[in-house]
């Protein structure tokens, strides 16, 4: 009997691991969201990231959180660092790219998980509406397609991306 739970069991262990190897080894999480103000106005919410504590999602998880902001000012070249407690983690952003109607940050997880994410924050003009679309991607490695055999990057972010936008747009059309 013992051997048969043990034969279920392995067999179980590397059907996971199967499932997980054929996992995508790439994720991207996208959210929008129609904000009321020109590009310009919602462009330096984004390119600086000392109005990053007005609408991230992330700010409010930990009110002891240390930033550190190096690099240029704002725009191409800024740089933030965060450490905080388990919710946050630490990491470190920067602007790469810069156009009026795009901004792109590498962004890089340092703890709980090591890890590099693109993010492209990509606003469209509509009249005298603007679509803000943010968008984050990357490498899935193996842990991390483990962990998307239980719950997907989607889900885990989307709603904090949401929300954030959210945020965005009120600081925006105030």
């Amino acid at each position: 009997m013992f051997k048969k739970v043990i034969v279920v069991v392995s067999v179980l262990i590397l059907l996971l691991l199967a499932w997980a190897a054929l996992q995508p080894s790439t994720y991207s999480v996208q959210r929008s969201i129609a904000i009321k103000a020109p590009p310009e106005k919602i462009q330096p919410l984004i390119s600086d990231f000392h109005h990053w504590q007005q609408w991230s999602p992330w700010e409010g998880l930990d009110p002891a959180m240390q930033r550190t902001y190096s690099g240029a000012p704002r725009d191409l070249g800024a740089v933030y660092a965060w450490q905080g407690n388990k919710n946050v983690g630490s990491g470190r952003m920067e602007v790469v790219s810069l156009t009026p109607a795009r901004v792109g940050i590498k962004l890089d997880f340092l703890t709980p998980v090591k890890s590099t994410s693109d993010t492209v924050f990509v606003l469209e003009p509509q009249g005298d509406t603007t679509t803000v679309r943010w968008t984050m991607s990357g490498d899935t490695d193996f842990m991390a397609k483990m962990m998307n055999v239980f719950i997907s990057m989607d889900s885990m972010i989307g709603p904090a991306f949401e929300s954030g936008l959210a945020k965005m747009k009120t600081v925006a059309e105030k």
